[in-house]
């Protein structure tokens, strides 16, 4: 994996089509290796992987941990409330803390956007050797969740080759509450990439129409766009509308938590109007699949009927494959420190 170039995965915007290949294909890799009779390689050893996980979480922090334990690395945890954040302590404080211990890795989760990349800034500047991984910041990324996305789309339309050719010309459409999730904004940058058009469906107050323009140019303080010709964004407010010709459906949670204005009065209604269930799955040209990043409110975003549905709900492989994924993600950081 000599091609590999990023000291820190903080965002997908600055992602090349050879990045994504690389991920893909060494997941693909560590996947299979249940199937051939070896579950942990000697890979990490030796490293220590710290999860600074500010903001609770249950699938991305479980699914790193054992994704270290995989490699044989060593495992850090960090609790905020056990910590001194109560006493006055910053979160790059708390970074400088672990890495004096000697962390190699560090994977920050955060509810204020920016703070992994704060971090990043502050080592890089001061020339230390430790790698930053995101792990959702505030509304702006989520990288491995979008990364493990794709994976399970690539993987679905060719379990033989997951590749981002997969999705070339394929429409992808992701339906509910676009404002408030950083995995749609990563999720944007990772599928446009590929090729995929996306139309994003959703009311006015959970999806402004500047969304439009989201992948249009790279964020601030990115020179340049790697991806020379990305898939195109579109915007509905009619799910029967999104849903004519999609290939693939990803469904968003409500995050309630993260509204500071009171930005939906009926939730019944919001789950007629662009809740997925099988009925309105009809207006699909045939039957697709249907992602979560989960946690899922079940009957509002999703119905049971389809989250329980094997035949078309990917939300278990979603889980399975976040693993592999996040073991190729440790193992290229681990991999760039030796170049």
């Amino acid at each position: 994996m000599s091609n590999w170039k990023h000291k820190h995965i903080l965002d997908l915007s600055s992602f090349s089509l050879e990045d994504y290949k690389t991920v893909l294909e060494l997941t693909n890799r560590f996947k299979l290796l249940p199937k051939s009779g070896s579950r942990k390689l000697p890979a990490l050893q030796g490293r220590l992987i710290t999860t600074l996980f500010f903001e609770p979480s249950t699938r991305t922090r479980s699914s790193f941990e054992l994704a270290a334990k995989r490699l044989s690395a060593d495992i850090q945890s960090f609790s905020p409330s056990t910590s001194a954040l109560s006493k006055g302590e910053t979160p790059l404080d708390t970074a400088l803390t672990y890495v004096a211990m000697g962390a190699d890795i560090l994977i920050v989760r955060h509810a204020s956007a920016g703070v992994p990349e704060q971090i990043a800034n502050f080592f890089d500047k001061t020339q230390k050797q430790v790698s930053i991984l995101n792990g959702g910041d505030g509304l702006h990324s989520h990288p491995s969740q979008a990364l493990l996305d794709l994976y399970t789309l690539t993987h679905f339309f060719n379990s033989k080759k997951p590749s981002p050719e997969n999705l070339a010309g394929k429409r992808i459409a992701i339906v509910g509450d676009i404002l408030h999730s950083r995995v749609t904004r990563s999720n944007l940058w990772a599928l446009t990439a590929c090729g995929a058009n996306v139309v994003l469906c959703g009311p006015n107050t959970l999806l402004p129409e500047d969304f439009i323009n989201f992948s249009r140019k790279p964020p601030s303080g990115q020179t340049k766009d790697p991806i020379k010709h990305r898939g195109e964004i579109t915007i509905s407010r009619s799910l029967k509308e999104a849903l004519i010709d999609v290939d693939a459906v990803f469904t968003l949670r409500l995050q309630k938590e993260r509204m500071s204005e009171n930005l939906l009065t009926n939730l019944e209604r919001y789950h007629r109007e662009f809740g997925i269930n099988h009925e309105n799955l009809k207006y699909c040209p045939r039957k697709v699949p249907v992602l979560h990043p989960g946690p899922v409110n079940r009957g509002i975003e999703i119905s049971s009927e389809v989250l329980d549905d094997p035949s078309i709900c990917l939300v278990e492989d979603q889980v399975s494959n976040s693993i592999p994924v996040r073991m190729a993600l440790l193992y290229l950081l681990a991999a760039s420190k030796n170049n």
